[in-house]
C-alpha cells in the first residue's frame, strides 16, 4: 500500500478529474445494480400479473437507463485513462528528470538498459494499473456492496447461499497472488537484463564486428530471451490455471444458487420476477470477486515497477549532486584545488590532497601514468564528482556553493571520446548555447578547423549524424566537439587529451588556432603532446594520486626528476618530428 500510496500522490493534482471519473463510474454501476429490478417488476407486474399496460413505461426506463450507462461509461474509460496518462507522464518526467540530475558516480554502476526498462516497460505497468486496475477496483467494491444490500433485501437466504462461495474464492485469490508476485518480480527483473545487452550491443557495434563477434551477441540475446520467455510461460501458466479454477468455482456457487432459488419459487417464498433478478445480481456478485484474480495480477506488477521507479527517484545524498545558492556571474577564472582528496564509492582512491592554483588566463598540464588521477582531478572542476576531502575554489568561493547550472554555463570541456547527439550538425555545435547566432556557430566552427570540411556536405551544417556521430571520423568528432566547447566562450576551458583523434597536420592547426583563444581563459589540459606541455604556464605531474611535481616545463626538465622522466618515456619518440613539424606550426 505504501507504493500505491505514493503513485497516486502523482495524480492529486488532477483532482477535479479523477472527481468526474468517481462520478461517471458510480452513475454507471448504479444504473447497473437498477436494470435487474426494473427486469423483475416487468416479470412480476406484466407477466405474472397481467398489467401489459405498465409495459411500456418500464421498456422506456430501461431505455433511459442503457443511454445513461452509455454516456457515463464513456466518460469513466475516458476520464480514468485521461489521469492515468497524464500521471504517468509525470512520472516518466520526473524519473528521467531526476536520471539527468543524478551524478557520474550513480551512472558509473548503474547499466543503461535498466534504466530505460524502467523508464517505458515499468512506467507502462504503473499506467496499466491507474487506467484499468485502479477503476476495477473501486467499481467492484461499489457494486459488490450495492448487490450485497440488494440481494439481502430480496431474499436474505439466497444471499448467504451465495455467499458461501466467496471463503473458496478469496482462497483461490490469496494463493493466486502469493504464487504470481515472485514471478511478475523476476519478469521484470529479466526484461532490464535483455533491454540492457540489446543497448550494450548496439553501442558497441563497431567492436562486436571488429572482432567478428556477432554469433556470440546473438548467443547473448538468445540466452537472455529464453529466460524471459520461461518467465512468461511460467506466468501464464499460474494465470491459466487459477483461472478457470476460479469460474468453476463461480459455476458452482451459480448452480447451487439456482437449485436453492428455484425451490424457494416452487414453495411461492420469492417470486419469479425476484428470483430471475437475484439470478443477474449473482453475476454481479461473483464477477467482483473473479476479477480479484486480474487486478491482483495488474497491482502486483504496479507495486513491482514502483518499487523500481522509486528505487530510482529516492536515491539522492550521496549519489546525487546537491545544488549550491551562489549565481557565478563574473568568472575571472582563478581556480584553486585546495587539499583535495577524492574516493569513489566503491572507496578506492583516485586523489590524495593536491594543492595547486591556476590563476586567470594560464595554461595548467595535467601530466601523468595511466590511473594517476589526471581525468579525475579534471572531473572534479565542473563537479561531476564532488571532492572527498579538501576543497576546489573558484573566484575564492567553494564551487559546492554555486548553482551547478552557473559553473557549468561556465566551463567548456571537450573530453577524449567526444560523444556526438544523431542531429544536425549546426544543432550539436549550439548545444550549449541553444539560439546562439549563425555567424558565431559558423566562426566557432572555422576556429575548429571544422567549417572548411562542413561545407562541402550536400547539407552542409544541416547534414544530419548518426548516431553518436557514427558518419564523422574521429578527428572530424573531435573538432566539432571543439567547436561546441568554444562557442560558448567560457572562462574556463578543459582539453582532456582533446587532440588525442587528430592527425599531426590538423593538431597543429587547431593548436595554432588555441593558442590565441587561451590568452583570455583559463585551460586546463591532460597532455599528450609535447607542443601542448612546452606552452604550458604550469605543468602538474601526478602519479598515483599525488601530486609529485608542478612548475614551468625547462624547469622540471632541469630538475630531472619524475616529470623529465615522463616526459623522455611520453615524448621521447614523437620530439624530433614535433620539433621540425607541430612545434614550428604552432609557432613554438
Amino acid at each position: 500500500m505504501r507504493t500505491i500510496r505514493r503513485l497516486l500522490k502523482f495524480s492529486a493534482k488532477y483532482w477535479k478529474w479523477s472527481l468526474a471519473w468517481a462520478l461517471c463510474m458510480v452513475t454507471t454501476q448504479s444504473v447497473v445494480l437498477v436494470l435487474p429490478q426494473l427486469e423483475r417488476l416487468i416479470v412480476d407486474n406484466c407477466f405474472k400479473g397481467g398489467h401489459y399496460e405498465l409495459l411500456p413505461h418500464y421498456i422506456t426506463l430501461y431505455i433511459i437507463g442503457g443511454v445513461l450507462r452509455g454516456f457515463s461509461g464513456f466518460g469513466w474509460g475516458y476520464l480514468s485513462q485521461y489521469v492515468a496518462q497524464k500521471t504517468v507522464y509525470d512520472i516518466r518526467n520526473r524519473l528521467f528528470d531526476h536520471m539527468q540530475r543524478l551524478s557520474f558516480s550513480y551512472h558509473d554502476e548503474a547499466e543503461t538498459g535498466q534504466l530505460i526498462s524502467r523508464a517505458t516497460a515499468d512506467a507502462e505497468a504503473v499506467q496499466s494499473f491507474l487506467g484499468e486496475g485502479l477503476s476495477m477496483v473501486l467499481s467492484q467494491s461499489y457494486s459488490l456492496a450495492g448487490t450485497l444490500i440488494i440481494c439481502f433485501s430480496m431474499s436474505w437466504k439466497l444471499s448467504l447461499v451465495a455467499l458461501s462461495m466467496v471463503p473458496i474464492l478469496a482462497v483461490a485469490v490469496y494463493l493466486y497472488s502469493k504464487t504470481f508476485g515472485p514471478i511478475r518480480v523476476a519478469v521484470q527483473d529479466q526484461l532490464g537484463q535483455r533491454t540492457a545487452q540489446i543497448q550494450q550491443s548496439f553501442s558497441g557495434v563497431r567492436v562486436v564486428k571488429a572482432f567478428a563477434r556477432e554469433e556470440y551477441e546473438s548467443s547473448k540475446f538468445d540466452h537472455e530471451s529464453r529466460e524471459l520467455l520461461r518467465l512468461n510461460i511460467k506466468e501464464a501458466k499460474v494465470h491459466s490455471f487459477y483461472g478457470p479454477m476460479m469460474d468453476f468455482i463461480a459455476a458452482y456457487g451459480y448452480a447451487f444458487v439456482l437449485w436453492t432459488g428455484g425451490v424457494q419459487v416452487f414453495h411461492k417464498e420469492i417470486s419469479l420476477g425476484v428470483m430471475i433478478a437475484f439470478m443477474r445480481y449473482i453475476m454481479g456478485f461473483v464477477w467482483p470477486v473473479r476479477m480479484m484474480g486480474w487486478v491482483t495480477q495488474l497491482t502486483k506488477n504496479a507495486v513491482v515497477s514502483g518499487d523500481r521507479i522509486f528505487e530510482i527517484l529516492d536515491t539522492h545524498s550521496e549519489t546525487r549532486v546537491k545544488d549550491g545558492t551562489r549565481i557565478l556571474k563574473e568568472c575571472e577564472g582563478r581556480v584553486v584545488f585546495d587539499n583535495v582528496s577524492f574516493c569513489y564509492t566503491d572507496g578506492s582512491r583516485a586523489l590524495s590532497s593536491v594543492k595547486f592554483e591556476a590563476r586567470p588566463r594560464e595554461m595548467i598540464a595535467v601530466m601523468g601514468d595511466t590511473g594517476s588521477g589526471k581525468s579525475s582531478l579534471i572531473n572534479l572542476l565542473p563537479r561531476f564528482y564532488d571532492v572527498s576531502e579538501g576543497a576546489v575554489l573558484i573566484d575564492g568561493v567553494d564551487i559546492r556553493q554555486y548553482r551547478l547550472e552557473s559553473l557549468r554555463r561556465h566551463i567548456g570541456m571537450v573530453s577524449q571520446e567526444p560523444f556526438l547527439f544523431g542531429d544536425s550538425i549546426y544543432e550539436n555545435i549550439a548545444y550549449g548555447r541553444p539560439g546562439a547566432p549563425e555567424e558565431e556557430v559558423i566562426e566557432a566552427a572555422k576556429v575548429a578547423n571544422i567549417h572548411d570540411f562542413i561545407e562541402s556536405l550536400p547539407d552542409g551544417y544541416e547534414t544530419k549524424l548518426g548516431e553518436r556521430g557514427v558518419n564523422l571520423s574521429g578527428g572530424q568528432k573531435q573538432r566539432v566537439a571543439i567547436a561546441r566547447a568554444l562557442l560558448m566562450n567560457p572562462p574556463i576551458l578543459i582539453l582532456d587529451d582533446a587532440t588525442s583523434s587528430v592527425d599531426t597536420e590538423t593538431e597543429a592547426l587547431i593548436q595554432q588556432a588555441l593558442v590565441s583563444l587561451t590568452e583570455s581563459r583559463t585551460t586546463f589540459v591532460i597532455a599528450q603532446r609535447v607542443s601542448t606541455v612546452k606552452r604550458a604556464d604550469k605543468i602538474v605531474v601526478l602519479d598515483k594520486g599525488r601530486l609529485v611535481e608542478c612548475g614551468v616545463h625547462d624547469e622540471l626538465i632541469a630538475r630531472g626528476g619524475p616529470y623529465a622522466e615522463l616526459f623522455k618515456l611520453q615524448f621521447g619518440g614523437q620530439m624530433i618530428a614535433e620539433m621540425e613539424g607541430t612545434d614550428a606550426a604552432a609557432g613554438v
